[in-house]
């Protein structure tokens, strides 16, 4: 069976989704590992160091695609000539494709995808189980995007982060203020203890207040009129009510702090809009805003996607693809992540089907012509896709 990397083609994007040393556990599991030249090195992994591991390296894109069993990519698939690439059309009808597809927000490539009878898993829409942690990209990366805007946010912020004695005095630590705490703000929160602030946080899930004290910060939040858990690690909209409290206490606690690192998203998607014009007016001067849901499109009402900006006094950051800017950890990790989906699956060196499988059920997106993704496929529904069923191309 033979497994194909390609190039990922978009612009600010430098992770690869398979690394040299995933290619040997896959070749020593009975794969065929091909990829295509150049597809590794923006993460400092040079096509000679997956020739060393018996991995070929070809030139042609369309031919290696069409020749793939099975496509691992870290992007969804280029569809519609960007890059110019159409990705799906090359991939051969039954194809198997594995990577980070973000279904809702990537729904032309879905299309295309069932349309081409490509059978594909999403990493991002895996279940949050304890069978399934060792596969989950979301949590490898997240914890990434953590770590990195806390750095964004130090070097963007005109003090320290540590409280500081000198001999001219006492310089008193940065104030942090973390919303949203699942793997991203937990890893915020400890990035900035172990840089020194005074770290404050919350997220509409009270559960979760052991876990921000754990790893160093302060929890605050309000009292919810319903739960807010979505399950599996994830929060659902708030009601109006719950929304108007919610925003009291952003209000007070932005206007106290030095540094605000947003992370919140709804089903791991979509960002809500939390930080509004108003919050920040009422910032203070030379304060910094981290928007680490910008790809969700932002929390803060003034983010910018892709730029930073000045409003208020206050600079706000809204990085895009953030991981990809570790790439070689982001890669390896990234890698893992699909070598244990695919060895999980692994039989008599091929790749099972087993659609009764918690993980793979969860996973798959399109299968034999359809979009089979429940919130896909209402995705689809109500941005007018007259149905769930994709015409075959040829």
């Amino acid at each position: 069976m033979k497994l194909v990397v390609p190039r990922e083609t978009r612009a600010d994007e430098r992770r690869v989704a398979l690394v040299p040393e995933s290619c040997k556990k896959l070749i020593e599991a009975g794969y065929t590992v091909a990829i295509e030249i150049g597809a590794g090195e923006a993460a400092h992994f040079p096509d000679d160091a997956y020739r060393a591991v018996g991995v070929t390296v070809e030139s042609d894109p369309a031919a290696l695609l069409g020749s793939a069993d099975f496509v691992l990519k870290v992007n969804a698939p280029a569809v519609g000539g960007a890059a110019g690439r159409n990705e799906v059309d090359w991939m051969r009808p039954g194809a198997l494709y594995l990577g980070s597809l973000m279904p809702l927000r990537n729904l032309d490539a879905v299309r295309a995808l069932a349309a081409r009878r490509v059978t594909a898993f999403a990493t991002d829409a895996i279940p949050r189980t304890t069978r399934a942690q060792s596969m989950d990209t979301l949590s490898s990366m997240n914890s990434i995007i953590g770590y990195r805007g806390v750095l964004l946010a130090a070097s963007a912020l005109h003090k320290y982060f540590p409280m500081l004695m000198t001999a001219a005095g006492m310089v008193p630590a940065a104030k942090v203020f973390v919303i949203g705490a699942a793997v991203a703000g937990l890893q915020a929160i400890a990035t900035a203890r172990r840089l020194g602030a005074n770290v404050t946080a919350t997220d509409v899930r009270p559960e979760v207040k052991e876990q921000i004290e754990s790893v160093g910060g302060k929890y605050v939040g309000i009292e919810l009129s319903e739960s807010a858990s979505a399950g599996g690690g994830y929060a659902k909209e708030l009601s109006e009510a719950d929304k108007q409290r919610q925003r009291e206490l952003l209000a007070e606690r932005c206007a106290v702090v030095d540094v605000v690192i947003t992370t919140a998203l709804i089903g791991g998607v979509f960002a809500p809009r939390l930080v509004t014009r108003d919050i920040v007016r009422r910032m203070r001067p030379g304060a910094v805003i981290v928007d680490l849901a910008a790809d969700g499109g932002g929390n803060c009402e003034l983010s910018r996607p892709g730029e930073t900006v000045m409003e208020h006094g206050v600079t706000i950051l809204a990085p895009l693809n953030v991981a990809s800017g570790m790439p070689t950890h982001a890669s390896v990790l990234f890698s893992r992540n699909l070598t244990n989906f695919v060895q999980a699956f692994t039989k008599d060196k091929t790749f099972q089907l087993d659609l009764d499988d918690e993980i793979q059920q969860g996973a798959l997106i399109t299968r034999d012509g359809q979009v089979v993704h429940e919130r896909t496929k209402e995705a689809l529904q109500a941005a007018g896709s007259g149905g769930a069923r994709a015409e075959p191309q040829a």
